[in-house]
């Protein structure tokens, strides 16, 4: 059984910096792809951004791309999110999330297409 385990979130005044963790045991070689969302009050959960665990690329939601970046750490099994430049409508739940099966690097956002997730960190950007 794998688990995903976020870290990081907190408050930062806008324009601040963020770093999340996702922590991926036992391992994350099971993963084809590992995905960051976020679910705001009263908003649907959205994709903001994959790292794919085979070739290394990395996808992007439009409304965080150029500030936000993801990464990997292969020997601690973990992925990391970046996030510069916060602004206030950046304030949600983080959530991390491995895809195992069905991986369509073109539908990287698709939250139906993750099998396995984490508890969710807070993001509260305020000034």
């Amino acid at each position: 059984q794998s688990h995903l385990v976020e870290s990081g979130g907190g408050s930062v005044q806008p324009g601040g910096s963020l770093r999340l963790s996702c922590a991926v045991t036992p391992s994350i070689r099971p993963y084809y792809a590992i995905g960051w969302f976020r679910q705001a009050p009263g908003k649907d959960r959205e994709g903001i951004s994959c790292l794919s665990t085979t070739d290394g690329m990395t996808y992007y939601a439009e409304a965080v791309e150029g500030r936000f970046t993801i990464s990997r750490d292969a020997t601690k099994d973990t992925v990391y999110l970046q996030m510069d430049s916060l602004k206030l409508e950046d304030t949600a739940v983080y959530y991390c999330a491995g895809i195992k099966y069905s991986w369509y690097s073109t539908a990287w956002f698709k939250s139906h297409l993750y099998d396995d997730w984490g508890q969710g960190t807070l993001v509260t950007v305020s000034s």
